[in-house]
C-alpha cells in the first residue's frame, strides 16, 4: 500500500517537492507539482481551467513561501489538461519540448468549449463527452506557449537543486517530457504514467512508451508521481509495462488474423485491469497498434476517436 494518501490537493513529499493530486484522476483530472530550493521555483504543469489552476496556485502560495512567484514552468506535454492554466503564469519561463510547443495549439480551449455546446445535439457521444469534459469550464482560456524549447534532454537547476528533463514523446503525445529530481530520488512523469487508469496512446510508437517506462525503472527514483493517479513507486510503472506489452501482443495477434482494430478493442480481455477506470481508451491503443503495425503515419482527428470510444464508455456505465 502506497503511503501517500490520495486526497485533493497539495502533498509534501519532503524536501521541499510537492505534488498537487487531483482525483480521481480520470479525464481531465490531472495532476501536478512544484520543486522549491530557497525562493526558487518551478511548476510542473498548470490544469485543465483557469478556476482549478488558480485555486491550486493559491493553495501553493498558502503553504510554500517561494511559490510566491513562480520561476520557471515545465509543461510535460501538450494536452490542455496539463497546460491550459499557463496565462496566469505567463510571467514565469515556460518550458516544453519543441514537439509539444508545436501541438499544444492543435485543440485549442474554445473547441472544447464548442464541443460541450453541442454536446446535446450529438446523442451518445455528446453524452460521453459530457461525462468526460462536463466539469471543466473553458471559456476565457488563452493559449500560452512555451517561452523556452528543447529536444532530448534539459538540466535545470532550482535553487541548489539539479531537474533533469527527458524527452520520451513521442508515445502518449508527440513531446512528453519527464521531470526528474535525482537528488531527492523523485520523478514527475505526465502522461507517460496513468495509475488506477488505461493509458491513452494518442501518438505512439508504443515501444516509445516502453522505452520510457523502462527509463524511469533505470533511475535511482523512489517517489514517483504520475500524470493521473495516486502517487506511485517502480510497482506501478511495471504495472503499466505490463499492460502495454499485453495490448500489444494481444493486438498484434488480431492484426495477423485479419481482425479489424474495432472488433480486436472489443475481443481483447481485460479482466486483469477491470478495475481501471476509462477502458473506453483501448480503442484509441489498439488503433495506434495498428496504425504501428501498418506503416500508417497519419493520426485520425480527436472527434473521429471520441466517437469510436464513446460506445465502449457508454455500455459501461
Amino acid at each position: 500500500m502506497s503511503k501517500w494518501s490520495y486526497t485533493k490537493g497539495l502533498h509534501d513529499l519532503g524536501n521541499s517537492l510537492y505534488a498537487y493530486l487531483q482525483p480521481d484522476g480520470s479525464w481531465g483530472w490531472s495532476n501536478a507539482g512544484i520543486i522549491t530550493d530557497g525562493g526558487a521555483s518551478l511548476l510542473i504543469d498548470t490544469l485543465y481551467d483557469l478556476k482549478l489552476t488558480r485555486e491550486m496556485l493559491d493553495t501553493m502560495r498558502r503553504s510554500i513561501p517561494a511559490a510566491q512567484h513562480i520561476d520557471t514552468v515545465v509543461n510535460t506535454h501538450a494536452n490542455g489538461d496539463h497546460c491550459y492554466g499557463n496565462q496566469l503564469v505567463a510571467d514565469a519561463q515556460i518550458i516544453a519540448s519543441k514537439n509539444t510547443a508545436a501541438e499544444m495549439a492543435e485543440v485549442s480551449p474554445q473547441q472544447m468549449a464548442m464541443m460541450l455546446k453541442n454536446a446535446p445535439q450529438l446523442g451518445m457521444i455528446g453524452a460521453f463527452v459530457t461525462h468526460a469534459f462536463g466539469a471543466f469550464d473553458f471559456e476565457g482560456i488563452t493559449v500560452t506557449l512555451p517561452t523556452t524549447t528543447f529536444e532530448g534532454s534539459l538540466t535545470l537547476q532550482v535553487g541548489d537543486k539539479t531537474v533533469n528533463l527527458y524527452e520520451v514523446g513521442p508515445a502518449h503525445t508527440r513531446g512528453d517530457t519527464l521531470v526528474h529530481v535525482p537528488g531527492d530520488k523523485t520523478i514527475f512523469t505526465g502522461d507517460i504514467l496513468f495509475i488506477g487508469g488505461h493509458p491513452i496512446m494518442w501518438a505512439g510508437p508504443t515501444r516509445n512508451w516502453l522505452n520510457a517506462l523502462d527509463l524511469i525503472l533505470a533511475l535511482d527514483v523512489e517517489t514517483i508521481v504520475p500524470g493521473h493517479g495516486p502517487i506511485t513507486d517502480k510497482q506501478g510503472v511495471a504495472d503499466l509495462k505490463s499492460y502495454f506489452e499485453y495490448v500489444y501482443d494481444e493486438a498484434r495477434k488480431r492484426y495477423d488474423a485479419g481482425m479489424s482494430a474495432h472488433d480486436a478493442a472489443r475481443d481483447i480481455p481485460l479482466d486483469k485491469y477491470a478495475s481501471w477506470s476509462d477502458g473506453e481508451r483501448i480503442v484509441v491503443n489498439v488503433l495506434s497498434i495498428y496504425r504501428e503495425l501498418s506503416g500508417d503515419t497519419e493520426r485520425p482527428p480527436a472527434p473521429a476517436l471520441f466517437a469510436q470510444m464513446a460506445p465502449f464508455a457508454m455500455e459501461a456505465r
